[in-house]
């Protein structure tokens, strides 16, 4: 038992260490608080006696959530400020956490309602925060390649791995309980709130006029409307992460169909060691000023609908093991590897999303317009979900699969149209201020 604590304490201060060293230590505590429920939330909605339908309602709420209250919560940021926004991502996932300590289905309710909320924030104000202070430092727009990279490795690399042993290490190891990785979160998050409210600065996006939510949102819909690339980047990017999130979900029953025992902590952490893998190999082909992009995504879409594939493949090939319990079947571990395939995509899709996004995506509308990406993300997750019993979970993956190879076929079009046009800058800040000049000559 004392070699375990020692260990949870040099994992605790290799946290903290490898934030502090690079500068991410909010980011780095804030995505900890996500990253340690990941593996738990469905098996903790388990443990409390909820079947399968019961949970895709819990995660309905979740999404349908980020929808309808994250959308206006995540757009007030760049009114309201992005640093600010942080703060409350904070404060709400932390309550969302508490309430993981209760088996009524009401309180869950409510718990995935302010998680919904939580994840629009992490998804967009953080972002927004990152961009803005670059530019507003004056520093070169091409090195935010490098910054993304290093926060997806860290992030959802190092950070993610560490939070995998970690869980699996309070739940099964120490027999703490499955609640116990959301207390973690919490602890992890309340560190993340202070380091933020006492280090960093406020930004907003376009305050120069006194806009209010509405006409924020009437903003972000002729940009949307305008730019054809800016469309195509959140279809692109909802038909991505709706694939995601349906595998977040359907990953734990696909790997025990029959109640095998697996170790979910240290699958977890597989998985983000693979989705680090294609952070570093993103950070390679960024560096690579002669490859673009959005030619290399169209593989990786590809890649990862062929691997999406796999749970469909094998329900043919294998004959299924119908007894209950044991260890993980073959037909497990062959859709295992896909899995794992599957993240190493996921690792080079972010960095390089936030790369397309800085270059399309205008600076007085950021937030709101990255909130907006995640409406059609979020019917789509919920329609799956509503469905998760009508179906079999091989025809859910199924379907992801088509969708990443529509989405291969938008980021053709994509690149079409962004070699069909000269380069000119997409920063509306600095276009902003080159139309300012005249009046302040």
């Amino acid at each position: 038992m004392s070699s375990m604590l020692l260990f949870l304490m040099w994992v605790c201060f290799t946290w903290w260490k490898v934030g502090f060293k690079l500068n991410f230590e909010p980011y780095i505590d804030s995505i900890s608080g996500d990253w340690l429920q990941g593996p738990y939330v469905y098996y903790l909605y388990s443990q409390y006696g909820f079947g399968k339908g019961e949970i895709g309602q819990l995660f309905i709420a979740g999404f349908g959530s980020s929808m309808l209250f994250g959308t206006i919560v995540g757009s007030l940021a760049d009114k309201q400020g992005r640093r600010r926004a942080c703060i409350t991502y904070c404060i709400t996932y932390i309550l969302s956490c508490i309430t993981k300590h209760s088996p009524d289905y009401k309180v869950l309710m409510l718990g995935r309602v302010l998680g919904g909320i939580a994840t629009s924030l992490l998804f967009s104000a953080f972002e927004s925060w990152l961009v803005a202070e670059h530019f507003k430092r004056g520093f070169d727009q091409q090195w935010l390649s490098m910054t993304f990279s290093k926060a997806i490795f860290l992030g959802n690399g190092l950070v993610a791995i560490m939070s995998g042993l970690f869980g699996n290490i309070l739940v099964d190891t120490l027999g703490l309980g499955p609640v116990s990785p959301f207390d973690a979160a919490a602890c992890f998050l309340a560190i993340g709130m202070t380091i933020i409210a006492s280090s960093w600065t406020e930004n907003y996006g376009d305050f120069s006029e006194n806009k209010n939510l509405l006409a924020q949102f009437k903003v972000a819909a002729v940009a949307i409307a305008s730019d054809e690339k800016i469309a195509l980047l959140g279809a692109i990017q909802s038909l991505f992460e709706g694939s995601m999130y349906t595998f977040v979900f359907l990953w734990t029953p696909a790997l025990s169909p029959n109640g095998e025992d697996i170790p979910h902590g240290f699958i977890f952490a597989t998985f983000m060691l693979a989705s680090m893998l294609g952070s570093s190999i993103a950070s390679r082909l960024m560096a690579r000023s002669s490859l673009k992009v959005e030619s290399y995504m169209q593989i990786v879409f590809v890649t990862s609908a062929a691997s999406l594939l796999l749970p469909v493949v094998t329900n043919f090939l294998i004959v299924a093991n119908r007894e209950k319990g044991g260890g993980i079947s073959f037909s497990g571990c062959i859709q295992l590897l896909g899995f794992c395939t599957f993240e190493s995509c996921v690792g080079i899709f972010w960095p390089s999303i936030m790369k397309m996004r800085s270059q399309y995506i205008p600076e007085e509308a950021r937030s709101t317009i990255m909130n907006f990406f995640r409406i059609p993300l979020n019917i789509f997750v919920c329609v799956v979900l509503y469905n998760v019993d009508a179906f079999p979970i091989t025809v859910m993956f199924g379907m992801c699969s088509i969708f990443l190879f529509v989405a291969s076929l938008l980021q053709r079009r994509l690149l079409v149209i962004a070699e069909s046009q000269k380069p000119r800058s997409h920063d509306w800040t600095t276009m902003k201020e080159m139309e300012a000049e005249p009046l302040n000559a």
